[in-house]
């Protein structure tokens, strides 16, 4: 994701002429979703962390204290440990579009082992490369991150495979590609956390320290962006294993802080959560906070999750002997008060009505033709994924390639006539358990046979007529010219959009250099009235999930993509002509080809024993 712009969007405007429809927004009194309910903790704190033309930027540092940043690499000390092979165990490479087009399910499971657990981290949450530059040396990962901050920690639970019976709690640590053992029990003690036939449960859970110190306010949005590309990776390289991935969203936020020992070897807050902004030591904003668990599970199979009964014994994990202290990440901090203030009420606190455990039949994607893609494994996109710096601007996409990336954002995959997208039952959304909230407006700059302009993507068939209720009237929404039958994709408008697109991105031109750019709109509002407030952080998951996607995708035909985080709320939702907050915009993103920085070195992500990288 790219870095967060300090200039005052009043001395951007004296040197760049604004598009129209901003100048408009610039020149009224008041954005339109400016009068948040005091009601909801959760639309109070995404109002207040807008990005605006004319309000200006969220609440951040204004400077970067680089003598305080984070530390990108927990560690607990003494910990007894798992060592994974490194690089793990050869296993048959998969070419990327069979993973995705072949008829479900994925290849035969792989047993639980210590090679098979290398190798779905390795190729989910491990470092991909470091990268040196002058006297700076920075180590990338699988998985994406905000400004390659890394606040997503990952945590795993499953029977020892060289001691049967003993159930190990651990904690991942990539930058050694190891395991650190910090509890174990009885297996037979704790049946219930592992339902035949799962495999494992893994948890990740955020330290927000590690974004606030640079975006501020902002970064609890950043966090959870980050949760979602994280549960995407972890569902590829499972499937290329043979697993399903499912989200065990009955559980509550506290049963998960037991899970992941947030309660061991980190302070806890010693006089509760601060009403301001503070400056100074607070060792507990190094501590976790728990985001989500997912069952890992041979595909095809659907194992019987009582979650009364994981809940109970989570809670007994309380009481287990916690081994490791955690290290320290920075000597002084700053405390963002409303980052964990909403964290805390947004939090969910055990199933919804209703909710139970149950798995999506696996859908495949559509697949226009394999050819268009580079002749690269599942293993090697994920390991040779990069965020882009820089765009050429001058790469043109040809028109079927656009189509079948879209086709793989969609969540239902391939589904007869008969059928709506919605249900997200293709990989990797199949991984999410609620109906998909997330679409896409695209800013087509440089596909070859379609013309410039803003264009639609629908991702959920129940939406399409809220959408066009709530979006300005004289839009279009006419079906491109050879658009494939079952992509719900419409153009709004014709026009060359370069302009817009990157001045609603903080001015960043790479939104404008791509083949194209797109902001994610999520169903807002009416998903908090219906569902609770603990959706809004399953909002971000999900524009993550789809973030991962497009990165997948990009690489996969041989370019690249970069997040954007950092965008113009009210200009975005002045160009769509959305009103109020039952649509909002969460994560902008942009598609195209590289331009590499000769300056920087790369080197190898682990590069052999002995050897500090």
């Amino acid at each position: 994701m790219l870095l967060l712009l300090r200039h005052h969007p009043s001395s951007l405007r004296r040197r760049v002429r604004l598009h129209p429809v901003l100048h408009r927004l610039a020149m009224s009194s008041a954005a339109s979703a400016s009068s948040p309910p005091a009601s909801s903790a959760a639309i109070d704190y995404h109002c207040r962390t807008n990005h605006s033309l004319t309000a200006g930027y969220a609440r951040g540092p204004g400077r970067l204290d680089w003598a305080n940043q984070p530390n990108p690499f927990l560690r607990f000390s003494p910990p007894s440990q798992i060592p994974l092979p490194n690089p793990p165990p050869v296993i048959a490479g998969i070419p990327y579009p069979t993973l995705f087009h072949s008829p479900p399910p994925p290849p035969p499971p792989q047993p639980l082992s210590v090679d098979s657990l290398s190798a779905l981290l390795f190729h989910s949450l491990a470092l991909s490369a470091w990268k040196s530059a002058g006297v700076s040396t920075w180590s990338l990962r699988v998985n994406p991150s905000s400004g390659n901050l890394h606040p997503t920690e990952a945590h795993l639970l499953f029977e020892h495979p060289r001691e049967p019976g003993r159930l190990v709690v651990s904690h991942y640590a990539p930058r050694e590609h190891l395991l650190e053992v910090r509890s174990a029990v009885p297996l037979a003690d704790f049946p219930a956390l592992l339902p035949p036939p799962a495999t494992a449960v893994l948890a990740l859970s955020s330290i927000f320290w590690r974004e606030s110190w640079k975006y501020g306010e902002r970064a609890l949005r950043y966090c959870n962006h980050d949760v979602g590309h994280a549960l995407a990776a972890v569902a590829v390289a499972a499937a290329a294993l043979g697993l399903d991935v499912r989200l065990l969203d009955g559980l509550s936020d506290e049963d998960l802080g037991y899970l992941v020992g947030v309660e061991k070897g980190s302070p806890p807050p010693l006089d509760g959560l601060p009403d301001k902004m503070v400056r100074g030591k607070a060792p507990w904003v190094e501590r976790q906070h728990p985001d989500c668990a997912v069952l890992l599970f041979p595909a095809s199979s659907e194992p019987k999750v009582d979650y009364g009964a994981m809940s109970a014994a989570l809670r007994e994990f309380d009481g287990l002997e916690w081994v490791g202290k955690a290290n320290a990440l920075s000597k002084d901090h700053v405390v963002w008060d409303v980052i964990y203030r909403t964290a805390e009420e947004v939090k969910k606190h055990g199933p919804a009505p209703g909710e139970s455990f149950s798995v999506n039949p696996w859908r495949r994607s559509t697949a226009l033709s394999d050819g268009l893609y580079k002749e690269l494994t599942v293993q090697e996109v994920v390991r040779c994924r990069r965020s882009a710096v820089d765009m050429d601007g001058v790469h043109v996409m040809c028109r079927d390639t656009f189509y079948q990336i879209m086709l793989h954002c969609l969540p239902s995959g391939d589904v007869s006539p008969e059928e709506r997208q919605g249900p997200q039952s293709a990989l990797p959304f199949r991984v999410l358990p609620w109906d998909a909230e997330v679409h896409a407006a695209l800013f087509v700059h440089r596909v070859s046979g379609l013309p410039k302009g803003l264009y639609f993507l629908v991702r959920n068939d129940e939406h399409f007529d809220m959408l066009r209720r709530a979006m300005r009237q004289d839009f279009e929404w006419e079906r491109p010219e050879g658009c494939p039958d079952g992509l719900p994709l419409y153009r709004l408008l014709k026009g060359d959009c370069q302009r817009i697109a990157m001045q609603i991105s903080c001015f960043q031109d790479i939104a404008s250099h791509g083949c194209f750019s797109l902001g994610m709109i999520a169903r807002f509002e009416p998903v908090l009235r219906e569902k609770g407030e603990w959706m809004y952080p399953r909002l971000f998951w999900e524009t993550g999930v789809l973030g991962q996607v497009l990165y997948l995708e990009a690489h996969a035909v041989g370019i690249s993509a970069t997040g954007i985080g950092c965008y113009f709320d009210d200009a975005v939702h002045e160009v769509l002509g959305l009103k109020d907050l039952d649509f909002q915009s969460l994560y902008h993103f942009t598609v195209g080809a590289p331009v590499l920085d000769k300056r920087i070195m790369s080197l190898p992500a682990y590069p052999g024993p002995g050897i500090d990288a």
